[in-house]
């Protein structure tokens, strides 16, 4: 894997992920004992046919989904030892997401988006909180952006608030699914060039699911999920 890093943020061993059928026999075996290891300041893409199991990798290692069998640390973290208070404490504070779709909440405006995850995180003082909302939406030329509302702004603008919203609570691992599958090509190589410059200056680890190998070699490795298995 690519990238300097001292310590493990992600480590994976002998992941399964089954899913029931609907009757309760046959059970869907979508990750078939993933191992990956993602170090302090790695980055990289996972890439793979739709219906591969790389949004259900993504959900496990962010603490979205537990995996049927193997072993998940984050963080230095077991996951299977968390209870959902636990887990819940472990997303907010290390692991930043960003979605295919912004998930930017409609009524409120640019700013106070960004300030979400900050509301249940009781370290954050909310005008150290507002001041770091400010710098990031001005390294992402979005400062003057910031009273507006999401329906207000482009679709890439939208995507690069998801972003920053990510990383508002300053956590050590990023994870995207898709962060580009919406966008037009001039704004899907805005968020790769943005996620490459938050890789290499701010030593942020990072996974990336995508189908763009433009952007998956912006990463530091790629590797590829095929019939729930990664090479």
């Amino acid at each position: 894997m690519a990238g300097a890093g001292n310590g493990l943020m992600v480590e994976l061993a002998g992941v399964v992920k089954r899913y029931a059928s609907a009757g309760g026999r046959d059970a869907q075996e979508v990750l078939k004992g993933i191992d990956l290891t993602v170090g302090e300041g790695q980055s990289v893409a996972i890439v793979g046919p739709s219906g591969s199991g790389k949004s259900t990798l993504l959900n496990i290692i962010g603490a979205l989904d537990r995996a049927t069998c193997g072993r998940v640390m984050v963080a230095g973290q077991d996951l299977s030892a968390l209870d959902e208070r636990g887990l819940a404490g472990l997303r907010n504070r290390q692991i930043g997401f960003v979605f295919q779709l912004h998930h930017l909440l409609p009524q409120l405006t640019v700013l106070e988006n960004v300030l979400v995850p900050t509301l249940v995180n009781k370290d954050a003082a909310p005008a150290q909180s507002r001041r770091r909302a400010a710098e990031l939406l001005e390294r992402v030329e979005l400062k003057e952006w910031s009273g507006y509302l999401p329906g207000e702004l482009s679709g890439g603008q939208r995507q690069r608030v998801a972003v920053v919203r990510a990383l508002i609570n300053r956590p050590r691992l990023l994870l995207a699914d898709e962060p580009t599958g919406s966008l037009d090509q001039a704004s899907a190589e805005n968020i790769a060039d943005l996620l490459a410059e938050l890789n290499r200056s701010d030593g942020l680890a990072m996974v990336v699911v995508t189908h763009s190998m433009k952007l998956a070699r912006r990463m530091g490795s790629v590797m590829e999920l095929t019939d729930g298995v990664l090479r």
